[in-house]
């Protein structure tokens, strides 16, 4: 397994901007990691992974959050960041009239919501109106660090696709490191062995291929095979 060298912050990466991709910042036309963390360098990019870190909100980012508070206007939600979240009344396509928030969503409830808006002072607005969106009264909830999820993803998505045809799971990756998985326990149980493999193994190459041929030697134990 081959390591990705480990930069540190304001190191010269490439004298190429055109190749500046996620964790890199442009100076005088070159390259530098913006902070600590894992090099990874093709023929036509070059970005940082970080080593470690909390989840920063941005819009239009899948989260699986934990109701904290119940408003008259609202939901407090827990976003595994350093900023909480909060869905409107207006956000949530259950809230019909004449029915209360905490009939709808109450203390301790897992949604899967989107980031609608985040104001100057970091207050975090969630919306629930689009179909990934939805109460979670099923399934599994795995937590990793969040600068991992992008591995557990996948390439365009190859990893969750992967688990999806593999497996036949429901699978949602929050970009706060929570992930919700539904289906057969067992293989449920093979889904979440192979993301934390994911998580500690993720500044290695060869990744995806590993997790596969592990993924199918699990499965094919379940089949007897």
């Amino acid at each position: 397994m081959a390591s990705r060298p480990i930069v540190l912050p304001g190191e010269l990466l490439a004298s190429n901007p055109k190749v500046a991709g996620s964790g890199t910042y442009i100076e005088n036309g070159k390259v530098y990691a913006k902070f600590l963390g894992l090099l990874d360098r093709t023929d036509t990019s070059v970005r940082v992974i970080p080593l470690k870190g909390r989840y920063i909100p941005s819009v239009g980012d899948v989260v699986i959050g934990i109701v904290r508070e119940v408003a008259g206007n609202g939901w407090v939600v827990d976003i595994n960041s350093p900023y909480q979240g909060f869905l409107p009344v207006s956000e949530n396509p259950e809230m019909r009239q004449n029915r209360k928030p905490n009939d709808v969503l109450d203390i301790d409830d897992v949604i899967i919501a989107k980031v609608l808006n985040i104001d100057p002072k970091m207050k975090v607005t969630l919306t629930m109106k689009d179909r990934m969106c939805r109460a979670v009264r099923f399934g599994r909830i795995i937590g990793i660090n969040p600068a991992r999820v992008p591995r557990v993803i996948g390439k365009k998505g190859s990893m969750i696709r992967m688990f999806k045809t593999e497996l036949g799971v429901q699978i949602v990756v929050g970009k706060n490191g929570l992930i919700w998985v539904s289906g057969d326990r067992r293989k449920v149980n093979i889904v979440e062995e192979a993301v934390y493999i994911i998580e500690s193994e993720a500044h290695t190459d060869g990744l995806t291929d590993r997790i596969t041929e592990f993924v199918k030697r699990k499965k094919g134990e379940l089949n007897g095979q």
